[in-house]
Order: C-alpha cells, then structure tokens, then sequence
C-alpha cells in the first residue's frame, strides 16, 4: 500500500475507485466498504484508494464533542494495508479544509485532483462542510463529472448495525468480546512503562505501570482484565487492573498496571502494546492487603485457565 499526504504525491488516474471517510476503528463494515472497492477497482482495472483524515474532523470543528479514538492513524495505515489496498490518501484536516464545500472537496481533491471513476460509500455518507451534503448529492455530482456512486448496505452482526459508535459504548461498558466481535479483532492500545509506587511487586503481583494518554484512544472501563502484552521483541500473557485502586490509595487518579506471567524483568521506558481478550471483573475495595492479595491469586488462577482455553481453540 502507497501512503500519500497531497494530491501530487498521489497523481491523477482517472480509474481510481475511491472511498472517503474517518474509518476509525477500520471496523466490520469499514472492511466491507474497503472490500467493495477493492473488488470494483479490480473488475475495473483500475486502483483502490482510501481518502482519510487526520486529525479526527470534529478536534478542528468541535473539540468538546471529538470521541476518544478507536485506532491510532499508524494502528488504521496497518489495518488498511492488510485488506490490501493501493493508496491509502491521508489528508491533513484543518479550520480551512473544513471550510470547503462539498462540491469544491469532490471537485479539487477526487474529480481533478486523483481521478474518479467510482466512489464507494458507506449507505449513511455526510461529507462537505458541516457535514452539509450526502448520497443524493454525490450523484447529482456524478453524473454531472461522470463518475458511478455504489452506497454499500448497513453491516449488521447478530442482528446489530455496526458502528464506531456501537464498538464505544461496548467498551465503555467493559463489553470487550462484544467490541471484538464487531471490530473483527481484539481491541488493543499501547502505553510506556512509567514509574509506580511498587505496590504490586510487595503484594507478589509486580506491575509495569502505563502512561495513561494512549494517544487519544478510547480506553475501557475500569476493571480486571485478562490481556495480551506485546513488547519490541516478544509476547505474553497477564492480567490488567484499570482503575483507582481503592484498598491502595484514597485518591481517585486512575493509573493502568499490568502483571506479565511469568515475568520479572525490568520495563521502565518500554512500550507495550496491551490487547483486551477477557473481563474478570470489576474493580473492588478490600478490607485488606491480605484480602487484595488472595482475590489477585485467584484472578492469576482463573486467567491461566483461560489461557489453556484460548490455546485449544488455535
């Protein structure tokens, strides 16, 4: 997949098959919007092409209401290159992008800019200033520049339309299989190791503690979880304890400490990346440190069963 970041650097071919959107999460139905327009630039000869944009739209225009992000722009360009896209055309969104019309963004960036014989969207597509335009003008422009517009249907899974929308509320809501079903994948989001106070290693459970800004993503409810931990040059399993830790400490600062199996070297400095695979549980107060310590026993217990169950299903 060639990444580009101006309309020079992706040249003009008029048989480009394009789709617009923020493709946050790259979702189950993002992937069958991106499926579709692989398969139509294919029967056409012609080249796939992702237009996306970074920021998210809404942390230049309303900065209060930006959702918390369901996948870095590294975490989407990864994602896309895997369905096996040509171009992925990343545009810089700023107040004066913003400011164009519709018509003046399909005309400029797509119609005389890269090229379009065809234009992929999803069955809800809103584009233009403030959002001001949607499929019906998409083909009034098309028949106007000569270019086809194929909405692709709503994506439903167990009977639930598919959305970013829907994959945050499940994780708000500590729901990490349900996400995963939709997202098609285990969530996931990276952190460096800081300091901790050292808490976990004198209870018997050391934790590498995470900076808390995931790059803007979306983190889940507070809890206990079991996850994947990658680091630069191998994997493990552990459990994650998002949370307040209320038998520690009185405060409410959240923090994310992560105990690897098995483990017992050194990370400060080190980034991982965590992947969510099971709740345990909500986050508790204790009566005491004794108390702490056998519930983490247990969680230990529970976790390395699943993980014998996760192996079998390999």
């Amino acid at each position: 997949m060639r990444i580009v970041r101006s309309i020079v650097e992706a040249g003009y071919e008029r048989n480009s098959v394009v789709t617009v959107g923020m493709f946050d999460g790259v979702h189950l139905a993002h992937a069958e919007i991106v499926r579709e327009v692989l398969h139509r630039a294919k029967r056409r000869e012609g080249r796939s092409m992702v237009v996306t944009f970074d920021p998210h739209p809404k942390e230049v225009t309303r900065k209060k209401d930006a959702p918390p992000l369901l996948t870095t722009l590294e975490e989407r360009m990864e994602i896309l290159d895997d369905l096996g896209l040509d171009v992925l055309f990343i545009v810089s969104f700023t107040f004066e992008f913003s400011r164009l019309t519709s018509r003046q963004f399909y005309r400029q960036y797509l119609i005389e800019g890269t090229g379009l014989d065809e234009v992929v969207v999803g069955y809800d597509h809103m584009f233009g200033r403030d959002r001001e335009a949607g499929i019906e003008e998409l083909v009034r422009m098309g028949k106007e520049f000569d270019f086809s517009v194929f909405a692709v249907h709503p994506f439903s899974v167990d009977g639930e339309e598919v959305s970013s929308t829907l994959i945050r509320d499940a994780l708000r809501a500590g729901e990490v299989e349900r996400a995963r079903k939709f997202l098609g994948r285990p969530y996931r989001f990276s952190g460096r190791v800081i300091k901790g106070d050292g808490r976990g290693k004198s209870l018997g459970y050391a934790t590498a503690n995470l900076d808390m800004n995931a790059g803007k993503k979306l983190l889940p409810r507070s809890g206990v979880y079991l996850v994947g931990v990658a680091r630069a040059a191998d994997q493990h399993f552990g459990m994650m304890n998002i949370g307040t830790r209320p038998t520690i400490k009185s405060d409410a600062r959240e923090t994310i400490e992560v105990h690897l199996f098995d483990f017992n070297e050194d990370l400060y400095g080190e980034l991982l990346t965590i992947t969510l695979l099971k709740r345990l549980r909500d986050e508790q107060r204790f009566p005491s440190m004794e108390d702490l310590r056998s519930q983490l026993h247990r969680d230990r217990e529970e976790s390395l069963r699943m993980v014998q169950e996760l192996a079998k299903q390999k």
